[in-house]
């Protein structure tokens, strides 16, 4: 990897690890005012998931970083996924609506963090040349 690579990925990591954080931190702000019930906790176990995984971002490398970018693009789909459901169909017999409480932004801040760690998670799979073997052309 050259250095410019290597920059390129750190600072896609790091923006990875923000969205995850912005994401788990809007249902950590929503579960401890005033989201409840059952509901409540899943935000909890939401806010922890977006920690643990922003962390692992910027914290692991080889395969871990791997496994940890891919459950990080998945958990933005899902979370974004299970609001589109509660806003459209219901969810678990939840309805939400749009005027709700971080709704709009959420959309917003999911649907920007699924792009920057689709983008990370193709990084992070890229095959890497084997130091010293050189691609050789097989052509007729």
């Amino acid at each position: 990897m050259t250095d410019s690579s290597v920059r390129v990925l750190w600072t896609m990591r790091i923006l990875s690890a923000i969205a995850l954080l912005a994401a788990g931190g809007i249902h950590f702000y929503l579960a401890l005012n005033g989201v409840g019930g059952i509901l409540g906790v899943m935000f909890i176990l939401n806010g922890v998931a977006g920690l643990v995984l922003a962390l692992g971002m910027l914290l692991l490398r080889g395969r871990l970083l791997q496994v940890v970018t891919v459950l990080s693009l998945l958990f933005l789909i899902a979370t974004l996924g299970a609001l589109v459901l509660a806003l459209t169909v219901g969810l678990f017999g939840i309805h939400q609506t749009w005027d709700f409480t971080l709704v709009p932004q959420t959309v917003i801040i999911e649907s920007i963090g699924i792009v920057i760690l689709g983008i990370t998670t193709a990084m992070v799979l890229r095959p890497q040349p084997v130091p010293g073997m050189r691609r050789h052309a097989t052509g007729v």
